[in-house]
């Protein structure tokens, strides 16, 4: 099925409409802050996550943390590169997705989709709690409320998100600037010292460097690199989010990647090489990046703008997901694996039941895991790793059939970088899989399970619909409009007029009940009626249960059955409230024949609004 429509006042391929709203869609510098947050926020605890799995060979194993990191590094660098490819290679956005329908077959993108909506969701969850996780800490008063904190601030991105994504990276460009700034100015600073200005921080907390260090093999080092690529989660954002940028969308999106690889790999090394400078070591209850702001600038002012600038991003890097996932819905609906709705975009540039199905699903997270989901962080990454695996080899196919040049080394490239995201990937699940991961082995499946269901019954609907089929051409047939009524007024009359303008024939029913209160009623809309005289039969529709709209459609049943060839519309007569609020004083009698005669029959429904002056 088509979600859209096309005409002859539709734009031709390739060619923007005339109404873009290009004002609500993003530069490369907003896009870097819209789309990038997750990614900046992940050096807050990507290194912390390779430090504390070489933690366990003891200092000798902490001496890997930098070429670790540089190997993690050398994978945003191939990883920057492949992306900015598959911007080129398509430019409706959908990442992986994307690469894999068109290379890889329809079961491999959909796999793809499903861990990539599994990644944005989670992120939602665990940024949110990660950045009221650093505020409680702060203010330890705050830890009873952190369910409520956590909802609030979801609240908050999620408004701001309704408002265009423009619009929510102009809010977040502060905050982006403030958090990246001060990393800088911690590796700045603390690359011309030559031992730590302060370890007030650590001071009182144990060390959970192992003291019975074991040896620093392969296993223990893959280990490392697979726990610190969660600094990479947010690298594919960009390239699924392609329409949501100004023309020209290719090289403004291009640019936002490299700028992200650029200031994230920089970030990444400048804090591995200053815990090797000043021979850190993680201790329970203090962040890596938080020691190390410590060790650079001391325990001044400076370190605590540095721990708010990371609450605060990380609170908002949440923003990642709800710039990323309501593009990769569109795409899966209008390709019939999502409701249709989620293709639909407001008129600013927002795919508004997107954001918040996103929503939704994040505070159902939040609120199952009581604010803290610490049992969903060892997911994070597998769904974005899954991803990246995908992305990666469906371009190396792209290059082997396109052989443009150079593509033996790009294909080579890109084939390094499956490689290395697939292992990250397996070592990651196979590690982390009693801690929650086999909830990946359940979601995944399920999740393309109903993408597959959706698109069965879309096909079941377009194969009634005669979709793609040329249909018989149209042929006016007999009508007959039904109008309910229950007393004279100018309601009344207008629904006459109405049906007398719709049909050949009009008839007026009403429902009588064996109550003596009701007959009366009913004698006396019968003698008002014919005193009236408009031309149209009242019949009487005999019910022995208290109901409406079942004797309705019933009624319309026997029409139809009876009078074959016969267009029934049945026109429901509602008065239009002056004031929103008055619509509670309706007695709802029009939705509930609407709700029967739609369920049980085949008739037309038309629903007359009535304005009274």
């Amino acid at each position: 099925m088509s979600v859209l429509t096309t005409g002859p006042g539709a734009a031709p391929a390739g060619e923007e409409p005339p109404d873009t709203g290009e004002r609500h869609r993003l530069t490369a510098v907003t896009g870097l802050a819209a789309l990038s947050l997750d990614a900046m926020a992940s050096v807050a605890y990507g290194p912390e996550a390779i430090a504390l799995v070489l933690a366990a060979a003891g200092a000798r194993g902490l001496g890997f943390t930098l070429p670790v990191t540089l190997a993690i590094a050398a994978l945003l660098a191939v990883l920057v590169a492949s992306y900015r490819q598959v911007i080129a290679a398509f430019p409706d956005g959908g990442g992986s997705y994307a690469v894999a329908k068109a290379h890889l077959g329809t079961r491999t993108s959909l796999v793809a989709a499903a861990s990539l909506v599994l990644d944005y969701v989670l992120n939602v969850a665990v940024a949110v709690t990660a950045g009221v996780a650093a505020l409680t800490s702060a203010f330890p008063a705050l830890y009873g409320a952190r369910l409520w904190l956590c909802l609030a601030v979801l609240a908050l991105v999620t408004g701001v998100n309704l408002r265009g994504i423009a619009e929510s990276a102009k809010a977040f460009i502060v905050p982006t600037v403030v958090f990246v700034g001060a990393v800088f100015a911690v590796i700045a600073v603390g690359l011309f010292r030559s031992a730590p200005v302060s370890t007030a921080t650590a001071a009182g907390h144990a060390s959970v460097v192992a003291d019975n260090a074991g040896g620093v093999g392969a296993l223990l080092l893959l280990k490392a690199f697979a726990s610190g690529c969660s600094a990479l989660t947010g690298v594919e954002a960009i390239a699924n989010a392609v329409p949501a940028f100004r023309v020209p969308r290719v090289r403004r999106a291009q640019r936002a990647e490299a700028a992200l690889g650029a200031v994230l790999g920089l970030m990444l090394i400048g804090l591995a090489v200053l815990i090797g400078r000043f021979h850190l070591q993680p201790v329970a209850g203090v962040t890596v990046l938080a020691q190390l702001a410590d060790a650079s600038l001391g325990h001044n002012g400076a370190f605590y703008v540095i721990q708010f600038a990371t609450m605060i991003l990380l609170a908002l890097s949440a923003n990642t997901s709800f710039g990323g996932l309501p593009v990769l819905l569109k795409l899966l609906a209008r390709d019939n694996y999502l409701p249709h709705v989620f293709a639909l975009k407001a008129d600013r540039q927002v795919h508004r039941h997107g954001v918040l199905a996103l929503a939704a699903v994040s505070a159902g997270l939040l609120v199952f895991s009581g604010g803290d989901t610490n049992t969903l962080v060892p997911l994070f990454a597998i769904g974005v790793f899954v991803g990246f695996t995908v992305a990666q080899v469906g371009m190396v196919r792209h290059w082997r059939l396109e052989r443009g040049p150079g593509w033996r080394g790009k294909a080579l490239l890109n084939g390094l970088g499956a490689l290395l995201t697939g292992v990250s990937a397996a070592v990651v699940t196979a590690s982390k899989f009693t801690a929650g991961a086999w909830l990946v082995v359940v979601a995944l499946p399920l999740l393309v399970a109903a993408f597959v269901a959706v698109r069965r019954a879309y096909d079941r609907i377009g194969e009634r619909l005669g979709l793609g089929r040329v249909p018989e051409p149209p042929h006016r047939e007999r009508s007959l409009v039904i109008v309910p009524v229950s007393s004279l007024s100018r309601l009344t009359s207008e629904a006459l007029t109405a049906a007398a303008s719709l049909g050949d024939e009009v008839r007026a029913v009403t429902v009588c009940h064996p109550d003596p209160e009701d007959r009366a009623a009913l004698h006396a809309l019968e003698r008002s009626w014919a005193a009236w005289d408009p031309g149209v039969p009242l019949v009487r529709l005999n019910c022995a249960r208290r109901g409406l709209g079942r004797p309705i459609a019933a009624y319309v049943r026997q029409t139809a059955a009876a009078e074959p060839g016969t267009r029934v519309t049945v026109l429901i007569p509602e008065t239009e409230p002056e004031r929103p609020w008055q619509r509670l004083l309706q007695n709802q009698r029009g939705a509930v024949v609407a709700h029967a005669v739609r369920r049980e029959t085949d008739a037309v429904i038309c629903r007359l609004r009535f304005r009274p002056v």
